[in-house]
Formats: structure tokens, sequence, C-alpha cells
């Protein structure tokens, strides 16, 4: 087990309970959960590694993959569709030259698609690295990635 791993684990010993909050910790300390991370909290709990994975499978917050220094989030909800965020999307898509669930090679970003943000009165919305965008144009997708490459 790595020094990181072996860290976030620690305040956790013989809580067999703690699965979930484990998974988070690992996951914001390391930025994901790898295959051996899960092997490595399996073993620290005693419970099987598929167990481990069933459970983060379950919940969308859990990712199994690196993600980019960068994350790009589009709105999908409603009020946004209607205002043109698939349009914004694929200028997403085209300027990073990636799809949703996608990390660019060189792991500076990350493309989601999210629900609802809940910001409909801006649709339609954009997040970049927790700053929300409103009333997003192709125009302002171009500008707000130029700046952050």
């Amino acid at each position: 087990m790595n020094e990181e791993l072996a860290e976030v684990l620690a305040p956790y010993q013989g809580q067999k309970g703690a699965l979930i909050p484990i998974l988070q910790r690992v996951q914001n300390k390391l930025g994901y959960l790898s295959e051996e991370e899960i092997r490595e909290i399996a073993k620290f709990l005693r419970i099987s590694p598929s167990e481990v994975f069933g459970v983060a499978s379950f919940y969308a917050q859990f990712r199994f993959a690196r993600q980019g220094e960068h994350c790009v989030k589009v709105c999908r909800g409603t009020a946004c569709h209607v205002r043109g965020a698939p349009q914004l999307l694929r200028v997403v898509e085209e300027q990073l030259g990636i799809e949703p669930g996608g990390t660019t090679e060189d792991y500076k970003f990350s493309l989601e698609t999210i629900a609802c943000f809940g910001s409909c009165a801006l649709a339609p919305v954009m997040v970049a690295d927790d700053h929300v965008h409103g009333r997003m144009t192709g125009a302002k997708v171009k500008e707000i990635l130029n700046k952050i490459k």
C-alpha cells in the first residue's frame, strides 16, 4: 500500500461500516479510484474488491479514471436544452476533442454533462472549474476555454 493511501485509511482502522467515507476521502486525495486502490481498500476492510467496486459504482460521485486538471460541465436540463445546450456541447467537444465522460490525452481537460445545475434562468449553462457561466454561446465557450488553456 502506498504511503498516501495508508494515511487516508489510518483513521478508519477496524471500521467496516466506513466504506463510503473511505471512498470519498481516497478520491478527494488521489483524484479517482483505481483498481489498485479498490483492492487495497478491500484488503484494509477485509471485504472483497467486488463489494468495494459494487458500492462505488452505484454512486455517480465516484470516478474510476483519472480526470483532467480542468473539468468542464455542460447542463442538459430542459431549460438549457431548449436554449441551445446541444449546440453548446458540440462546440465544447470540438474545442477539446473529447466527448462527455472523456479526458484529453494530456489530462488538461475532462468533459461531463449534468442533468441540471439548477441555474435555469441563466440557460444554457456551462461550469468550468466550479465557475458557473450562464447565457452561453459558442463564442463564449471558445473564449473561456482559451483562457483556461
